[in-house]
């Protein structure tokens, strides 16, 4: 049966590791047969949370006009979410945090989904998982969610690097396998 895919990018460095691996699963949920689609946040207009709460009282529809609302809906409307992001500071980047943020909106409404977590780091595996709790604090406050994977890149400084590790690999095999 034919999945409907969302994996949301947040690395700002098109071409990087993080989106190499990005490209690799959607390629592989495609060859699959599942719609795939991947948002490159840096390339979308999305305003920083100003705790305003309007969102509660107006169905989940943020009162700011940006791109966050049609980002959300794909989110609900999604079987499976993947959400990429390299490692800043033993954590998620900035843009993947404003769309955390942004996403209060949504916590009841998307609901019954496989996760899935692209992650590269220049370090190591306790960047790796620092990095996956913080996905897993946000991804655990919507309903019935379940963490399928993690795919971990470390020590690649250089972009493209990821190419020559077998985690290359391992994100088409992912996507293809979903």
């Amino acid at each position: 049966m034919s999945k409907n895919v969302l994996l949301i990018s947040s690395t700002p460095r098109k071409g990087g590791n993080s989106d190499l691996l990005c490209d690799e699963f959607v390629r592989g949920a495609q060859n699959a047969g599942h719609k795939a689609e991947k948002i490159w946040l840096p390339e979308k207009k999305i305003n920083y949370c100003t705790g305003c709460c309007a969102c509660v009282s107006n169905q989940g529809q943020c009162v700011q006009n940006d791109d966050i609302n049609e980002i959300l809906k794909k989110v609900i409307n999604a079987d499976i979410l993947v959400l990429a992001t390299p490692v800043y500071f033993h954590s998620i980047d900035g843009q993947m945090k404003t769309f955390i943020d942004r996403a209060c909106p949504i916590y009841t409404l998307a609901r019954n989904k496989d996760v899935y977590f692209i992650i590269s780091a220049a370090g190591g595996r306790t960047e790796i998982e620092s990095t996956a709790q913080t996905l897993r604090l946000f991804t655990e406050s919507l309903s019935n969610v379940k963490e399928k994977g993690i795919i971990a890149s470390t020590g690649s400084w250089d972009a493209g690097g990821v190419k020559r590790t077998p985690v290359f690999s391992q994100a088409y095999n992912t996507g293809k396998n979903i």
